[in-house]
C-alpha cells in the first residue's frame, strides 16, 4: 500500500513545518529534526532548508515507513488505517532489540503489542495501544498526546 494524498496531508499537520533545525522535545537535544519530522545523520544544530527540501526528506520517510508497514503487517487494513500507521512509524520508528522500541520490536527483542494484535486481526485492541505511546525520554508530552489521539481516531475511522 501507499499513502493516500489526505494521509500526507495529516501527517503534514500533525509535525507542523520548521525550516531550522531543532532539538528533540523529549531529550532537548538529539535527534535533531526539520522540515516535517525528518530526523536522521543529516539533521544538525543549525542546518536550515527550504520548503521543497523537506517535502523532498518527507517523500522519502514516508515511503520508508511505507515499506516497514508493508513488510510485516500480515492481514489487509483500510486506507485510513494504512495513513495513520504511517504518522505513528514515522513519529515512533520501527525499534531495534536492546536500543529502541518501536511498531516492529521492542528493545527485549519482542514484537509490539500494537503489531501483534494488528496481526491476530484484533484491529480494537491495536486502536487500545496508540495513547501508551506518548512518552518522549520517559515524559509524557501533550504534543504526543495529542498525537496518538488524532492517529487512534484516523485508525478507528478505517475500521470495516
Amino acid at each position: 500500500m501507499k499513502t493516500s494524498a489526505a494521509g500526507v496531508g495529516r501527517i503534514k499537520m500533525r509535525e507542523g513545518l520548521r525550516l531550522e533545525a531543532y532539538p528533540d522535545p523529549g531529550t532537548k537535544g538529539a535527534p535533531w529534526t526539520i522540515g516535517y519530522g525528518h530526523t536522521g545523520r543529516d539533521v544538525y544544530k543549525g542546518l536550515r532548508i527550504n520548503e521543497p527540501q523537506a517535502c523532498s526528506y518527507l517523500a522519502t520517510d514516508v515511503a520508508d515507513a511505507e515499506g516497514v508497514i508493508n513488510r510485516v503487517v500480515t492481514v489487509d487494513l483500510t486506507q485510513d488505517q494504512f495513513d495513520a500507521l504511517v504518522s505513528f512509524v514515522l513519529n515512533v520508528g520501527a525499534g531495534a532489540k536492546g536500543v529502541k522500541d518501536g511498531f516492529v520490536m521492542l528493545k527485549n527483542g519482542q514484537p509490539s503489542t500494537m503489531l501483534r494484535k494488528i496481526n491476530a486481526n484484533d484491529l480494537i485492541g491495536a486502536a487500545s495501544e496508540f495513547p501508551k505511546w506518548n512518552r518522549a525520554a520517559g515524559r509524557v508530552l501533550p504534543g504526543l498526546v495529542a498525537r496518538r489521539a488524532s492517529e487512534q481516531s484516523q485508525f478507528l475511522t478505517g475500521k470495516p
